[in-house]
Order: C-alpha cells, then structure tokens, then sequence
C-alpha cells in the first residue's frame, strides 16, 4: 500500500514549519543557517501518525521566492497540499506562485490552514478568512477545509490532525505501476557507508540487494539500505519518503535533480512533447522559442519552448509545445512539470508531458494536431500506434515502447493484445518482440515492389537485385528484421521471387533486343568452343572490347540464369554441358576408384591447376563430394 504524501505550500514567515512542528513534534529546520535565519532554505521532513492508523509523510517546503527551485523540488512528489497562510498578512506572492506551481503538478486535494491566529483580532481573522475563500473559489481547493490555528499556543492543531486523517481516508492507495523511480533531492555520505540519497519514490518499489541506474549518468548501483521516516526497512513502495543508501555509487556522481530508478526503464530525452499552461499572472505575451528554466521532478534544467501552433501565447493561454532541453532527462508520460522565466525568475507555467522521444516537429504542421489530439484523448491503443508510427521503418522493441509510454510487463503486454491480434500492429520478430504498425509495413511492402520495379525498367538485362541492395535503395533506415519480413510477405504472396542472393518481381523476364541476341550466342559460342579450358572474365572482356564491361557481366548473368552458364568462381565461368559431362565423369571416377585426389582429377579432365582446384571447390560446395584429407569421395550415394 502506497504512502500518501502532504507537502506544505505558502508565502515566507507563514509559519509552515511551525505548524509541522505542532502537528508532529518534528523540527524539520536542520542546517545553522536555517536556524540563523529562521526562515527554511532546504527541504525538511516529517511524519504524522494519523488516527486511522495511515503514517503520513511530510515534506517541508521553503517559502521564500529565492528558493522556489527548491520548493518545486519538493512539491514534485506530494499527493496532499497544506495551504499555509497567515492571519496577519492574508494573500502574498509567493501564496499566488506556490499555489500556481501545486495547480501545475497536479495536485487536486489538501486543506487551507491560516496561522497566526493568536496575533490578530477576531474581526480581521474574519476579513483574512473571506479574502482567502474568494481566492481559491473555482479551484481545487475551493470546497477544501479551511482551518484557523496557532502554532504558538496549539489552537486549532487537533482540528488539522482530524481534516488531514479525513483526507487520507478518502485518497487512493493503489500502488503506481511500473519500475521504481525516486527523483533525488538530497544526496550526501556516511561514513562507512557511502552515498545517501532521499526523495519520493513515485512508481514502483525497491528491496534491498536490488540494482538501480543513477539517471541520466546512467551508473549502475546496489541498494545497501532503505530508510524510511528513520526506519530501516528491506522495501519501500511508491508515495514514501525515502533514503537509499547505495553501494558502488560515489556521493559526487550523484546531484539533486538525478533519478533513482530500475535500470532500463527511462531514455534520455533532450526533446519532449507537452501540454502547456501559460499563466494569467503572466504581463507580457510568450515567444516562440523563449528560453526557460524546466522542472521536472527535482530537476532544474534549461531549455527552450517552441511554439507548435501559435506566432506567441497570450497569458492565460493553452497550447501544444515542443519542450528543447539542453540537459538529457528522463522522464515517463503523464509526468507534470513547472516552467519559470529565464530572467527575472518567476513561474510562467507548466503542464504534463505527452512524449519523452517524440520526432523534431516542424511548426504549424497538420500532422502535429492529429498527434497531439491522440496524446490528450489518452487512447492506449492509438498512442502505441502513433510512437510506432513516428518510429518508422525503425519499428520499436517491447522494451522501447514500454519506456516510451510508461507502461511495462504484463499490463502492457494486455494491452498490446488486441492491435496485434487485429493487425494493427505487426510482430516482425517474436524474440525481440519488435513490432512496427501496419501502416508502416504496408508503406515498405508498396516501397519494395516500387523499388523492385524501377529497377527492372533501369537494368532489363538484370535478372533480379541483391537483397541489401534493394534494402539501401528504400526510403528511410529500416530495421533489417522489419525489412526480411516484408520480403517474406512478398515471397509467400508470389508478388516477389527470390533465388539465390537475388530478388525479382514474379513477372520479369530477360527480353533481349536482336543485336543483343546477336552478343548472347557470340558469348556462349565463345564458352563451348573452349570446353573446359574456359576463359577468365578477363579474356571475355578482352573478346568482347567493343562491348561496355558492364554490358557484357549483364550478358553473362543472363546466361547464368538460364542456366546456359556455370559460374564456379569470380574469374571462372563453364558451359553448364560441359560441367554436367564433368559431372558425369567423376562419379563414374570415384564409384570405380573409391576416391580422388587433385593429381588423378588432373589426370582425369588433363586440366592444370588453374582449372582443376577451383572446379573440385566447386563439387565440393554443391555437395556432390566430401573432402577427406587429400582425397575426396562421393557426399551420398548416387
């Protein structure tokens, strides 16, 4: 069962980690400098043992607006929110922009706590309590429950305890599905023991002695230990706060903003596909392009917004973008995210993520609608169609689909069912389980035959072209497995013939021309005259010079398949009557002698070397002899 996870949210000196105090007896503020300050600058946490009998977990975020990185990074993993406000100040800016970065994350539940209610009077706790009502009315928290409190002399503080056990009642606490992933949000060493991460674990789970992959440095790890809220345990589960101490891992390997996960299930991504909100704060229109501050989970990193859909975006706008990242990231569909302004900071917007390995769009295109209208209707069996379609030629494995889509093992295998059995979705390699969609693969099998066909028209005298010479010929890389099955398609059709390495449309013929009849009896005259002291390709050259080079290794491939000609080697062609006499006379040979050796075969056809040695090689690979040593016998009996 899943951990359920409340983070606090407010403007500074609003008293949230003074009402986790109360709540939890929990000083969530650790370093000297917070304490200096007395303001919170790094994430603190904390637990609360509800009344029925749920722990939960507490992140403390900081209120001021130079560490809302920090806050965003906290807030990342939180399913409830703790609205802190302040009975003496009411509604500030970084109340607005907390709020902002909760709505853009995807947080729908939590409670309004106003503290402070000791320092003011009752008439403007009233007022206090009015304006905040107003302020959330039509949004996620506009039914939420709103609680007056002192921190200070514990007023109202059973009341949050009683709202928040109510809450968690009503949460769900199904376990997010797939691999575990744990964005970092501290990292630090212990002596004796190594590299300490915490975070939020927000898929899967993790057991001691299991591997996980620091990403995207993609180093590999072994977990030593897990703590949870200060506890050893041998599991942790998504929705918990969690440390995980890793052996194999140095402390500097790792920086907040990584991802702790089980290796394999993300891909760096420097460009994704997503849904974006541009704030109603926002004064000035957004440009294409803008350089941005993107996070995603803990990580902060910079990048670029570009514009699908619109020259700029007006505040309070929606829109279909192309996220440009200048740090690799790893991240699954459904993800949420939060942008602020390069200069001066401030949150702008945010959204959720469609695709982690989408194709480079071009703008105002109408194949970027189509797609980004399956990305919102959330149709399974359209999205994998779609991430195999803009893989192409290509095709995606099991494995590369799972991570695409955030969906893994069994249940994507389910869901996978039904286009495959419809069609719709070809298995092109059973092992790989590599699949590419229908379409694709009927666009490649038009291609072939297309392919195929011109170039029957180019080379008439050609009998048929080289299998990875058509293949290079297609339009886009393919996956070899992908192309091998179009062809096996097009062979059990009958569309296609293949023999030996060539391949050839069924219906082409070799029509020769009455002056290139002419050169074919010439060539073939030339090659009975010699018996089998036969000419090397280049003395057919040489016979032939008023000829192309290429016209006459045409000619010749003609006759090797009409089967007038034998070729043994590439210097070496026959008169296939003469090789079948030869043929002929060596069984006769050795069913007689028992065997043959290279001197009696000399003996037997009066050939030299040249001749000799090649022609047995040749018996040899069609597997009318088996060479024993010096000698050869006949590979059957005939």
């Amino acid at each position: 069962m899943r951990e359920i996870v409340l983070g606090t949210a407010g403007h500074v000196d609003h008293g949230k980690t003074s009402l986790v105090r109360a709540l939890t007896g929990i000083e969530t503020d650790r370093l000297k400098e917070e304490k200096k300050r007395g303001i919170t600058i790094e994430l603190g946490f904390a637990f609360l043992d509800l009344p029925c009998g749920h722990r939960l977990g507490i992140v403390d975020v900081p209120g001021h607006e130079k560490f809302i990185k920090n806050m965003v990074a906290g807030a990342s993993g939180i399913d409830l929110v703790a609205f802190v406000i302040a009975a003496d100040e009411g509604i500030m800016p970084q109340t607005r922009e907390h709020f902002e970065i909760c709505r853009l994350l995807g947080v729908d539940k939590g409670l309004i706590v106003i503290t402070k209610k000791d320092m003011v009077e009752p008439e403007w706790l009233e007022m206090v309590v009015e304006e905040i009502r107003d302020f959330f009315t039509d949004t996620f928290l506009d039914d939420a429950p709103m609680l007056t409190v002192s921190s200070v002399t514990g007023a109202g503080i059973d009341g949050v305890k009683v709202a928040l056990d109510t809450l968690v009642r009503q949460c769900d606490f199904s376990e997010a599905h797939g691999p575990f992933r744990l964005p970092v949000d501290r990292v630090f060493a212990m002596k004796g023991f190594g590299a300490v991460v915490t975070g939020t674990s927000i898929s899967g789970r993790i057991h001691v002695g299991d591997e996980v992959e620091i990403f995207p440095r993609h180093q590999t790890g072994k977990i030593r230990g897990i703590q949870s809220h200060g506890l050893s345990v041998d599991m942790v589960e998504a929705g918990k706060r969690t440390a995980l101490n890793i052996q194999g891992v140095d402390k500097d390997n790792i920086d907040r903003g990584n991802m702790v996960v089980t290796p394999g299930c993300l891909e760096s991504s420097y460009m994704l596909d997503a849904r974006f909100l541009y704030l109603s704060s926002c004064e000035k229109p957004l440009k294409n392009r803008a350089r941005v501050r993107v996070h995603l989970g803990s990580a902060e990193i910079m990048g670029r917004l570009v514009l699908l859909e619109d020259e700029v975006l007006a505040s309070g706008s929606e829109a279909n973008v192309q996220i440009l990242l200048e740090e690799p990231v790893g991240v699954w569909p459904g993800d949420h995210y939060v942008v602020r302004s390069y200069s001066p900071v401030i949150t702008i917007g945010g959204g959720v993520i469609y695709s982690v390995s989408p194709r480079k769009r071009r703008r105002f295109k109408a194949e970027n609608k189509a797609a980004f209208q399956i990305y919102a209707q959330g149709d399974q069996e359209e999205l994998f169609l779609l991430h195999l379609r803009e893989a192409g030629y290509k095709g995606l494995s099991m494995e590369e689909l799972a991570v695409r889509t955030g969906i893994f093992g069994n249940r994507l295998q389910k869901l996978l069912n039904g286009p495959i059995s419809a069609a719709r979705i070809m298995v092109v390699d059973s092992e790989r389980k590599l699949m590419v969609s229908r379409d694709r693969f009927d666009a490649l099998v038009e291609a072939v035959v297309a392919s195929l066909a011109r170039y029957h028209i180019d080379n008439p005298l050609k009998t048929g072209v080289a299998k990875e010479e058509l293949r290079s010929k297609l339009i886009g890389n393919q996956e070899n497995k992908i192309f091998q099955a179009v062809l096996n398609n097009l062979l059990k059709k009958g569309v296609v013939v293949a023999e030996d390495s060539l391949v050839r449309m069924a219906d082409h013929k070799v029509v020769l021309r009455a002056d290139e009849k002419v050169v074919q009896a010439d060539m073939l005259a030339l090659f009975e005259k010699a018996g089998l002291v036969t000419p090397t390709y280049k003395e057919v050259l040489a016979r032939f010079a008023d000829i192309s080079p290429d016209f006459v290794k045409e000619m010749m491939a003609v006759l090797i398949n009409d089967g007038k000609l034998v070729k043994i080697s590439e210097d070496l062609y026959f008169h296939r009557a003469h090789i079948d006499k030869l043929r002929a006379d060596l069984v006769a040979f050795i069913k007689a002698e028992g065997d043959i050796d290279a001197p009696r075969f000399k003996g037997l056809t009066g050939l030299t070397r040249k001749f000799s040695i090649p022609l047995l090689e040749y018996f040899d690979k069609e597997k009318l002899t088996l060479r024993v040593g010096d000698s050869r016998i006949l590979r059957e009996k005939i």
